[in-house]
C-alpha cells in the first residue's frame, strides 16, 4: 500500500533523526540529502577531506537498511573494478560472472576525480539506465540505487575533470562545511561517550519502504504558475551572459522533483514557490558551463543562480 504523504513525512524525518545521531550539526544538508533519495537521484559532495561525506554515506545507508558499499577512485582504477568481470571457474570449466562492488543500493564513489575518465564513464551507465554491461551481458542493478560520489575541491594533482556528460547526471551537488565550535565540541564529546570509533545506528526502513515513499511523492501537486517558474530559472541559465552553456532540461526535471520531495517531507501534498527557491543552488549550479573568463574566479556560478533567482518574478499561488 502506498503511504500517505503525512508518514512520508514523518518517516523521513525519522531517517533524519537516526543519522543526526552520528552526524552532528549538519540538520539542512541531511535533509536534502534525503529529498535526494526520496527522489532518487545521485549526490556530489565536494567538500574539503575529514568533514564527515563517507560517514554521512555510510549512516544514510544503515538507518534506510540498504547494503552499502564504498569504492576507493584511483588512477589504475579499471571499468572493470567497477562492474566486475568474468572470471574462470576450473572446477566448473565455464566463466563466471564476479559482481563489482557497483551492485549495491547505495554507493560512495570516494573521490571520484581521482580515476580516468574511462573509469568515470563505466558509472553512467549505471547511473542513468541503473544497468551494467559486462563482456555485451546487460544485468540490472539493485533497486532502489543512488551513487554519492565525493571530490576535493582544492587538490588538482593527479587529478581528472568530470565531464559534463556524468556532472547532468546528478541530481545534486552540495558542500558540507566545517562544524561550528560547539558542535565540533559535540563530536568530541559523542567520541567519549562511546568509547570507540565506529558509530552504530538502528535501521528506520527497508528498500520496499523506500520505494513505496517514491511512489508517494508522484502524487504531490505542482500548480501551471510554478511550472512556468521552473522554466523561467533554468532558462535564465541559457539567457546569462556570463554562462557558455546553461542548464538542460534536465536541470528543470531536476528542480520538479527535488521541490515535489521537499513538499512530502514536509507534510504537505503542493509545492510552495520556496521549495523551488531552495533548490535551485544543489540542482543547477553543476550544470552550467561558464564563460572562460570565469573559470577561476571562485563561487562564479553561485553568484549567476543567485542573480537569475532574484531576478525571477515568483508566482503568487491561490
Amino acid at each position: 500500500m502506498t503511504p500517505s504523504v503525512t508518514d512520508v513525512a514523518a518517516l523521513g524525518q525519522r531517517v533524519i533523526r537516526e543519522v543526526e545521531r552520528g552526524v552532528v550539526g549538519k540538520h539542512a544538508l541531511l535533509e536534502k540529502m534525503m529529498v535526494a533519495i526520496l527522489a532518487g537521484g545521485h549526490v556530489l559532495l565536494e567538500d574539503y577531506p575529514g568533514l564527515a561525506k563517507t560517514l554521512i554515506a555510510k549512516s544514510f545507508a544503515a538507518a534506510l537498511g540498504l547494503e552499502f558499499k564504498r569504492i576507493q577512485f584511483t588512477p589504475d582504477l579499471l571499468p572493470s573494478d567497477i562492474t566486475g568481470s568474468y572470471v574462470y571457474n576450473r572446477a566448473d570449466n565455464r566463466f563466471e560472472l564476479r559482481p563489482g562492488p557497483i551492485f549495491a543500493n547505495i554507493i560512495l564513489a570516494d573521490e571520484i576525480n581521482r580515476a580516468s575518465p574511462k573509469t568515470q564513464s563505466a558509472l553512467l551507465e549505471a547511473m542513468q539506465e541503473q544497468q551494467v554491461t559486462v563482456e555485451g551481458e546487460t544485468m540490472r542493478l539493485p533497486e532502489p540505487f543512488l551513487v554519492i560520489a565525493t571530490q576535493n575541491p582544492i587538490e588538482y594533482e593527479g587529478t581528472f575533470p568530470l565531464p559534463e556528460a556524468q556532472l547532468d547526471r546528478f541530481l545534486m551537488k552540495l558542500a558540507v562545511g566545517y562544524p561550528a565550535p560547539e558542535e565540533e565540541q559535540e563530536i568530541l564529546r559523542r567520541r567519549q561517550q562511546r568509547r570507540r570509533e565506529e558509530i552504530s545506528l538502528e535501521r528506520v526502513t527497508d528498500a520496499a519502504e523506500l520505494l513505496a515513499m517514491r511512489d508517494a511523492v508522484e502524487s504531490i501537486y505542482l500548480h501551471p504558475d510554478l511550472e512556468k517558474y521552473i522554466v523561467a530559472l533554468v532558462g535564465g541559465t541559457r539567457r546569462d551572459k556570463r554562462v557558455a552553456v546553461g542548464a538542460s532540461p534536465r536541470g528543470s526535471l531536476a528542480l520538479l522533483q527535488l521541490a515535489r520531495v521537499n513538499a512530502a517531507l514536509h507534510g504537505r501534498n503542493f509545492v510552495l514557490p520556496d521549495d523551488v527557491k531552495l533548490f535551485a543552488q544543489p540542482a543547477l549550479i553543476h550544470r552550467l558551463i561558464l564563460d572562460p573568463g570565469l573559470w577561476m574566479k571562485q563561487r562564479a556560478a553561485d553568484e549567476i543562480i543567485d542573480a537569475i533567482v532574484q531576478q525571477t518574478a515568483v508566482p503568487v499561488l491561490d
